[in-house]
């Protein structure tokens, strides 16, 4: 991240500052094509899609040297289901799927920033940014099955992102994009979720809104069952894969990651260049993303009632913490 990046970053959280992001920018007109690594660097990356949450599209030539391409496909282009049935064993059915699908439209999403890659052949999938998807919402609430039916598209009331991926490619799916996947061939996809710190608030955000699904779901029997709540986040874990108490945990193994390093930087490194390790300005900056969110997370009400004594350190002592190395590196991270 150079100097720039930093203080742009910096200035758009800075005016978030209190008030954790809700909804992000409209979806755009189209998607970028980023054809060349030697010109790409992580920093234009960040800066131009990840902090601001749009997607592109990364060409095969970032992929060239992945052994997937190398071993997965067949001579003819298609996939090399043989090779995969030999290697992985009897587990590969319910991992790769020899058949064409199409997964549910607009329903799926996810918290975290996802990354879409397929082996052979073409995707054409339609992305929406966030808060979008509620203008396709029936009388019933439910979100349409496929964004590309005929009599969805006819209606010209909505209008449908579509990138068509190719063989090799790499798509980013900005973080709470309801998307569609329809995969033309047989075909083979590798997604990755990754939660950063440009869209950590987001996931505190939607594990808010879980917990408040279930929290509405079983609300009949809040007098009458015991430790209600603790079984809301009990509810919710079997739903989301993560509750409240894990959430914690999660912030608290990176937090201590990258305390150690905040320690060790001195004026003379904030001045990084583009590589595309951790450096001192992308540590800077975690820390300042975790610290804000934990600041949310304990005074949530609902947080408040997990049982945190026996949590090392508790989360008021780790956000000061945090707060306490922020306040050594202000200097540094926020410098026009």
């Amino acid at each position: 991240m150079d100097r720039e990046t930093r203080v742009f970053a910096e200035s758009y959280f800075r005016g978030l500052r209190g008030r954790l992001p809700s909804k992000v920018c409209p979806t755009p007109d189209r998607v970028d094509f980023i054809e060349k690594p030697d010109s790409f660097s992580y920093t234009d990356f960040f800066k131009g899609y990840l902090l601001p949450n749009v997607p592109c599209v990364f060409s095969s030539a970032f992929t060239e040297d992945w052994g997937s391409r190398k071993h997965w496909v067949t001579p003819g282009g298609k996939p090399d289901f043989d090779y995969l049935l030999q290697n992985y064993g009897t587990p590969l059915p319910r991992t790769y799927s020899p058949c064409p699908c199409t997964s549910r439209p607009t329903g799926s999403t996810s918290t975290g920033t996802p990354w879409m890659w397929t082996t052979t052949v073409s995707s054409t999938w339609g992305p929406l940014a966030p808060g979008q998807e509620e203008a396709l919402r029936d009388s019933h609430g439910g979100l349409p099955y496929d964004v590309t039916a005929p009599e969805f598209l006819d209606s010209h009331l909505h209008r449908v992102l579509e990138v068509t991926q190719e063989a090799g490619e790499m798509v980013f799916v900005p973080s709470g994009w309801h998307h569609q996947v329809h995969n033309l061939e047989d075909t083979i996809s590798i997604n990755h979720n990754w939660i950063n710190g440009c869209n950590l608030a987001n996931t505190w955000r939607f594990l808010q809104q879980e917990l408040c699904a279930v929290q509405q779901e079983v609300s009949e029997w809040r007098d009458t069952m015991p430790d209600w709540h603790h079984h809301c986040q009990v509810i919710m874990k079997s739903c989301s894969g993560i509750n409240f108490e894990e959430f914690y945990h999660f912030l608290k193994v990176i937090a201590e990651r990258r305390l150690p390093l905040v320690k060790k930087i001195g004026p003379g490194e904030v001045q990084c260049g583009e590589g595309s390790g951790l450096g001192p300005q992308h540590t800077i900056f975690d820390i300042s993303r975790i610290a804000e969110v934990l600041a949310s997370v304990v005074v949530n009400p609902d947080f408040q009632r997990v049982d945190t004594s026996k949590f090392s350190p508790r989360p008021e002592d780790l956000l000061q913490q945090l707060q306490e190395a922020l306040a050594t590196t202000e200097p540094l991270s926020c410098a026009p």
